[in-house]
């Protein structure tokens, strides 16, 4: 299996920004519905102070509230990593917590979180939990869930390498996502290297509003001027 990667300015070109700003980018090129692309229910940034995450997708789906069918644990499926390593770098631990009570164990915390960072891996999305906190942000490493837990409780693997969901956001392995503060956004590979170019349009544009927003000399006659001038039908549909 063949996955596609950037190039590394293009790379850094979109690490540069935050999710806010890539989502306003990849808008102007109509690719997709505005509200689709993006992590909703929950899943957060566990540490919105560390620099914002950008990598490719290792999918999994693991189960944390009920024992295996056989074997044990994550132990007994070390051979993922062999998929792990195919996917370009740097990476991001996709896991979708199957269970019917997503979240009851954790599925990454101080020794997995290792092991990932080893492996090229920056950090870890799940609709499940994890935990280690304080350990975890030392290493700068990112977690996105939407619990913590205590326990590992049951946390075995299903299955890897095929697509997940995550937060209403299918995820394919490969797929190049981006995190911050403001939670998770798929970055499509196609326009990925239009986007930063779209994205310094746009804070352009929002300057010129927010500068005569900012002034003292403000009026509604000067806000409505600067917005039609900077977002008006002429230019595109912001």
């Amino acid at each position: 299996m063949g996955f596609e990667a950037l190039a590394p300015e293009h790379f850094e070109a979109l690490r540069s920004l935050n999710t806010c700003q890539i989502s306003d980018g990849i808008e102007t090129f109509g690719v997709r519905l505005r509200n689709e692309g993006f992590v909703r229910n929950g899943i957060r940034c566990l540490f919105p102070d560390l620099p914002p995450l950008l990598g490719y997708a290792v999918t999994a789906k693991i189960r944390t509230d009920e024992p295996p069918m056989t074997g044990k644990s994550f132990p007994d499926r070390v051979d993922w990593w062999n998929f792990l390593l195919s996917v370009p770098s740097p990476r991001i631990v996709v896991l979708q917590d199957v269970g019917k009570s997503p979240g009851v164990g954790s599925c990454a915390g101080e020794v997995h979180s290792h092991i990932f960072k080893s492996l090229a891996c920056t950090g870890l999305v799940t609709n499940g939990a994890v935990r280690d906190l304080p350990a975890v942000k030392a290493m700068g490493f990112s977690l996105f869930a939407t619990k913590v837990a205590v326990s590992r409780a049951y946390y075995h693997m299903l299955e890897f390498g095929r697509p997940v969901e995550i937060g209403e956001l299918k995820i394919q392995p490969g797929d190049l996502l981006q995190g911050d503060q403001h939670r998770i956004i798929s970055v499509p590979i196609s326009i990925a290297t239009e986007i930063p170019a779209a994205a310094a349009r746009i804070a352009e544009l929002e300057r010129n509003v927010i500068d005569v927003a900012a002034s003292p000399n403000s009026s509604l006659e000067s806000l409505r001027d600067a917005v039609r001038r900077s977002f008006g039908r002429d230019r595109f549909q912001y």
